[in-house]
């Protein structure tokens, strides 16, 4: 018997999991499992997980609408028969209760839910070849995976612990002995009379494990978590091109870089991972208020948001991807902290959260740290960290991740969840429009306000409503002009009208010491605060030229510039392809536009004119995207300095 479900359904699934429809009816109309299926199988499976609709079109994007499967039998005995041939698919991941028929506006259409993949199977591919077979989810598209990812993948999934293997000509001399003796010496001090400590410096750096034996081999020699905790920051290069640490203080409660204090590997300390920790730990809690209380007759300097920054940067440090190809990055800010590693989680955050779960990246890094006190047990720094900051009564911590590049990010707050100045500040705005809101709708707007914008899954963490009840309320929002929606389907943000654009954290996307190639920042002629540009957009670049997010924002004599620009295009259904390029190409000459502002000029679905036109402009260096992250809510294009933009 099939579950029924309704149109309302299917735009609730669109916003909390990525949804792939597919017409599926084959030849003769009754049914057919389409062969583009295992690439959304395979995307789906190596990011976040999916929900696949078989017998449902979605054209435009949003809109759904089913036309059912006739023969459902032999649509399930293609699915199950071809997950189990290793030629077609490298992994089943699906149990039956994945697979089942719904019930849809009077057509029945077959439900497929792609669970995340573990890393132990990751890479799901098509065929038996994961180079040229993996696929990745981006932008509610499938897309091939480059052989770098694959091969990032596939070392996930074999290596236990990232940083165990033994580094073939590395040795003692390539530490830094200040380095080691502060590890010792804080060694000493956290386990008084431990048969450690007075080890010859090569057996203590054995026992704790930086260095190590290949028995298998009989070799020995330091290990990469070695290196990495007390080596010096240019052989660590050596053998990690993009390693990068990176901590920023910056004075206002802003997504600008500017900063008043940076610490990077510069040449004036050694740049590894422990200093890094040391240093960075005490500029973090520099400024906190220590309560007086006295334990066994000593004061305890140390507070639950002491704990908390304590285990968020031994966190960063230890689930890092130190071949990725951003730097580990902490801000400081007077409204928040915020920490970056390379790579995504290796469980999904939800499951993080709740505790219990760990697969440590860095398992050697993150004992060392315990050794000497730092860090809690597998599984349970996060919940810790959540607790504390739940204690002081702020907002709820921020986990999420970002697939391009791929990284994790961390956001601590400190503002309540319904601040005062915020309250004040959209009354100001919009007088009694705000006060006569239900609650979680105020929730919503404060947010936005807050955080720079408000998603389905981030409301669903701070408020107890049903989550169709947040999709509802969400539009009503949006229908009332008090938020602006961008995105579709699971990237879908809101953000308030005047704010023109929604805003990132603390500007990841944007920091060009994050992209691998990019100069280090030790090389800069001169500090960013220093410079004439403004920080605006992440790409500094962007500021040469005006940038226009949304069409309400442009003056009338310059929507009516782009619409004469447009008309060529906006005005036909059908376009080749060099028309189109050549029409964007005028409209970005001279100023950034972004999606929405594109999409209505050309009357053209904005993920459709992203996926097929946009990111092949960009491949292709016709036109320069604002920010680095493909899906940055603000990304915006101009035509590249070198194209050729004469429309004649």
């Amino acid at each position: 018997m099939s579950e029924r479900t309704s149109l309302l359904d299917l735009a609730l699934l669109a916003e909390s999991a990525d949804l792939e429809c597919k017409a599926a009816q084959g030849r003769d109309g009754r049914g057919e499992l389409p062969e583009d299926f295992w690439k959304s199988y395979s995307a789906m499976a190596n990011t976040d997980g999916g929900v696949i609709l078989l017998g449902v079109q979605e054209k435009p994007r949003g809109v759904f609408n089913a036309v059912g499967i006739a023969d459902m039998a032999r649509v399930r005995k293609a699915l199950w028969d071809n997950l189990h041939n290793r030629k077609q698919v490298s992994a089943n991941l699906l149990v039956e209760s994945d697979i089942r028929p719904v019930s849809l506006e009077g057509k029945t259409v077959l439900q497929v839910r792609v669970p995340r993949a573990p890393r132990q199977q990751r890479p799901v591919h098509v065929g038996s070849n994961p180079l040229g077979g993996t696929y990745l989810r981006r932008h509610e598209g499938d897309y091939l995976a480059d052989d770098e990812a694959v091969r990032r993948l596939m070392a996930e999934r074999v290596e236990d612990s990232r940083d165990e293997r033994l580094l073939k000509g590395y040795d003692l001399g390539d530490l830094d002995m200040d380095t080691v003796a502060a590890y010792r010496n804080r060694f000493a001090a956290s386990k008084p009379g431990h048969v450690w400590t007075d080890l010859p410096l090569p057996e203590f750096l054995e026992r704790i494990g930086a260095f190590g034996k290949n028995r298998d081999e009989g070799t020995s020699g330091l290990r990469l978590a070695g290196l990495l905790m007390f080596g010096r920051a240019e052989v660590i290069r050596d053998a990690l091109p993009h390693y990068m640490v990176d901590y920023q203080e910056r004075p206002q409660a802003k997504t600008e870089k500017r900063w008043v204090d940076r610490l990077v590997p510069d040449g004036t300390w050694s740049g590894n991972v422990y200093d890094f920790f040391r240093r960075v730990y005490q500029k973090l809690t520099a400024d906190l208020k220590v309560p007086f209380q006295l334990q066994h007759g000593q004061r305890v300097e140390d507070t639950p948001v002491h704990e908390a920054l304590r285990e968020a940067l031994v966190n960063t440090l230890i689930h890092a991807d130190y071949s990725g190809r951003v730097s580990v990055l902490v801000v400081k800010r007077p409204d928040m902290y915020g920490f970056r590693n390379p790579g995504r989680m290796r469980i999904a955050p939800e499951i993080a959260i709740q505790g219990g779960n760990s697969d440590c990246r860095n398992r050697r890094l993150q004992t060392m740290f315990q050794l000497v006190g730092y860090g809690d047990h597998a599984g349970s720094g996060l919940p810790k960290i959540y607790t504390n900051w739940a204690g002081q009564h702020w907002r709820r911590p921020v986990l999420y991740e970002l697939a391009e590049p791929e990284q994790t990010l961390m956001e601590l707050r400190m503002s309540s969840l319904v601040p005062e100045e915020a309250v004040r500040e959209l009354s100001g705005y919009l007088g009694e429009r705000f006060t006569r809101l239900p609650e979680t709708a105020r929730l919503a707007l404060i947010t936005a306000h807050v955080e720079g914008m408000v998603s389905h899954d981030r409301l669903k963490q701070i408020c107890t409503d049903h989550p169709a009840d947040l999709t509802k309320m969400l539009g009503n929002l949006v229908r009332d002009g008090l938020l602006v929606s961008d995105g579709s389907g699971r990237g879908m943000v809101y953000f308030l009208p005047w704010q023109r654009r929604p805003a990132a954290a603390f500007d990841l996307a944007g920091d060009d010491s994050s992209v691998a190639g990019a100069k280090p920042p030790e090389f800069d002629s001169k500090p960013p605060e220093l410079g004439n540009k403004p920080p605006e957009l992440g790409d500094p670049e962007a500021a040469r030229g005006i940038s226009y997010l949304d069409w309400d924002a442009i003056p009338d004599a310059i929507q009516q510039e782009l619409a004469e620009l447009g008309r060529r295009v906006s005005g036909a259904r059908r376009v080749p392809p060099a028309l189109l390029r050549e029409v964007l190409l005028a409209l970005c000459a001279g100023r950034y536009l972004g999606l929405r502002v594109l999409a209505r000029v050309l009357q053209r679905d904005p993920d459709d004119l992203r996926k097929r036109t946009l990111s092949r402009m960009v491949k292709d260096g016709q036109l320069k995207p604002a920010h680095a992250a493909t899906k940055d809510p603000r990304q915006a294009y101009t035509a590249a300095a070198s194209t050729n933009t004469d429309t004649r």
